[in-house]
């Protein structure tokens, strides 16, 4: 169990580290438009699979967060990294906001997914 709380601290701690990332100018505009994702997704309080279905409403948490993690730090220069690491160890806030625009993404995502099954079942 302590295992999984420091993983739990590890994320939210790489998440406030990448939206320090995302605030620095001399962050690749590649890296900033995948760390807007992952963080809209992140802090959305909506998911894109709902965790009240069994197994894969949290495989979304467990995976796909921690992937966007990764990849966005992958497209971050090292320099940029470090210094938004630090930052989120020494910020005196250390929860990031819901966002609203996350959720108004994933219900934009899901509308498409409806349309398009609406679309091939009547068309």
């Amino acid at each position: 169990m302590e295992k999984i709380k420091q993983w739990a601290k590890k994320l939210k701690q790489n998440l406030l580290a990448l939206y320090f990332a995302y605030k620095n100018k001399q962050t690749p505009l590649s890296a900033k438009i995948l760390i807007f994702i992952v963080l809209s997704y992140a802090l959305s309080p909506i998911d894109l699979i709902p965790d009240f279905i069994p197994i894969l409403g949290y495989l979304d948490d467990i995976i796909l967060i921690p992937l966007g993690i990764s990849l966005s730090i992958k497209l971050i220069p090292k320099k940029i990294w470090e210094q938004a690491k630090e930052q989120a160890e020494s910020s005196e806030f250390q929860k990031l906001p819901k966002s609203k625009l996350g959720a108004i993404f994933i219900i934009l995502i899901w509308s498409l997914i409806v349309f398009i099954i609406i679309k091939k079942t009547f068309m």
